[in-house]
C-alpha cells in the first residue's frame, strides 16, 4: 500500500531496491552453499580429508606421478608439467596430502655408500596366530632398527621381514639374540641378497591410467 504523501512511483522504485538486495543476499547463500558441498569433509577416525567422491582426477594422478619420481621438485615446476597454474597446483598438492594419498617426503639412500652392505629377507613363522599375538610381533619389529620392512603373509610364513646390517656377523647377532628368541616366534628362514635387479618404489601409474582407460 502507499502511505500518505508518498507517490506511487516512489513506492515501486524502493520495492525494486529491496528485491536486488535480497537477491543479492540469495545468490551469496547459493554460492557459500556451493562450497560447502564441495568442500572435503573431515574423516574424525582416519584424521583425514578424502577427495570428493574417493576418485582422483587425471590432473590429481599426474601431479601424484611425478612427485613420486621427483619428490623434490618446486610446485612451479610441477604445475608446468602437469599443464595446470602454480596456486591450483600447490592447493591440490595440500588436499592429496590431507587426503592421506601422498604420505610423506622422503630421500632414496644408497644402503651400499652408507655402509651396509648387509640385505636380508627373514621369513618367520609364530606358534600362535591369534591377533593379539601378531599385533605383538609387529609392535617388536617396529622397535627392532634393523628391521625396515614387516609384511604379513598368507599361507606357511607368518611375517617376511627386510633387513640391514653393516656386516654379517651383526646382522648375525640380531638373528640369534633377538629375533630367533623373541616371544611366539617358531622358526626363522633367511635368505641373503646377492644383488638388486629392481627397486622401483610407489605405484605404476601407466598401468593405473590404462586400466581406467578401459573402464571408462
Amino acid at each position: 500500500m502507499v502511505g500518505a504523501g508518498e507517490s506511487p512511483a516512489r513506492c515501486i522504485a524502493e520495492l525494486c531496491e529491496r528485491r536486488v538486495f535480497c537477491e543479492n543476499i540469495l545468490r551469496g547463500c547459493e554460492r557459500i552453499l556451493r562450497r560447502v558441498r564441495h568442500r572435503p569433509r573431515y574423516n574424525a577416525k582416519k584424521g583425514t580429508i578424502p577427495m570428493a567422491g574417493n576418485k582422483l582426477d587425471p590432473i590429481d594422478r599426474r601431479i601424484l606421478a611425478e612427485l613420486q619420481a621427483d619428490g623434490r621438485m618446486t610446485n612451479v615446476e610441477l604445475a608446468s608439467r602437469v599443464g595446470i597454474s602454480a596456486p591450483p597446483c600447490l592447493r591440490r598438492v595440500r588436499t592429496l596430502e590431507e587426503a592421506g594419498y601422498i604420505k610423506g617426503y622422503h630421500a632414496d639412500i644408497d644402503a651400499r655408500e652408507m655402509g651396509f652392505e648387509v640385505q636380508v629377507f627373514a621369513m618367520v613363522r609364530l606358534r600362535s596366530q591369534a591377533e593379539v599375538d601378531l599385533s605383538a610381533f609387529e609392535a617388536r619389529c617396529k622397535a627392532w632398527p634393523l628391521v625396515r620392512e614387516c609384511h604379513m603373509l598368507n599361507g606357511e610364513i607368518d611375517f617376511i621381514l627386510k633387513c640391514v646390517a653393516p656386516d654379517l656377523s651383526t646382522f648375525q647377532n640380531f638373528l640369534t639374540e633377538q629375533l630367533t628368541s623373541a616371544d611366539n616366534v617358531a622358526s626363522v628362514k633367511t635368505s641373503l641378497v646377492i644383488r638388486c635387479a629392481k627397486d622401483e618404489p610407489g605405484l605404476p601409474f601407466d598401468v593405473l591410467e590404462a586400466r581406467l582407460a578401459r573402464n571408462a
